[in-house]
């Protein structure tokens, strides 16, 4: 009997600790109307939060896959200036509810998932994204090009801070 216990009490903390993985943050709302096939190929990324993942690298670009089990293959890519080399990361991606929620759960590491929600999307061209992650410590600001109209940019810096932000911890790639 107490090993039924020890074993819900588990079940309940694993559900709970990898539910909150894949939340979403207060003050956030996922874009709707989110269309995966016009969201697939490369985005660059103009802005970040800092992260041991990322740390150092430049030149940071993701591209987006369709894979063959319904998921989205995730390619980042970013050079390290201390190691004068290529970095690359693989990892898969789902929806977490409804295909036209930008909601998705990532892993790059085993069976490890965190949310990827797409915050702000220029919705017409699909040419800027705005994407965070569980909480207000990931951020990414997002381009089909290396270098964004200052108009835009400064709109998702609003958008980033009235989603609440630290905007001020961004670091800007070149």
């Amino acid at each position: 009997m107490k090993l039924n216990k020890l074993q819900t009490v588990l079940t309940m903390l694993f559900s709970f600790v990898f539910a909150g993985c894949t939340g979403i943050p207060k003050g956030v709302k996922p874009v709707t109307g989110f269309d995966a096939e016009r969201y697939l190929g490369t985005w660059h990324e103009i802005a970040r939060m800092d992260h041991v993942f990322e740390r150092g690298l430049t030149q940071v670009t993701a591209n987006y896959s369709m894979r063959e089990d319904g998921g989205i293959k995730v390619l980042n890519k970013g050079y390290s200036e201390e190691l004068k080399k290529w970095k690359e990361a693989e990892g898969k991606a789902f929806f977490v509810g409804e295909k036209t929620t930008g909601h998705l759960k990532v892993a790059f590491f085993g069976p490890f998932y965190g949310s990827y929600i797409i915050a702000d999307l220029d919705q017409t061209n699909y040419n800027y994204a705005l994407v965070c992650g569980p909480d207000h410590s990931y951020l990414w600001i997002l381009s089909r090009t290396p270098t964004l109209p200052e108009p835009v940019l400064n709109q998702l810096l609003q958008k980033a801070s009235d989603c609440g932000f630290s905007t001020n911890k961004l670091i800007f790639l070149k």
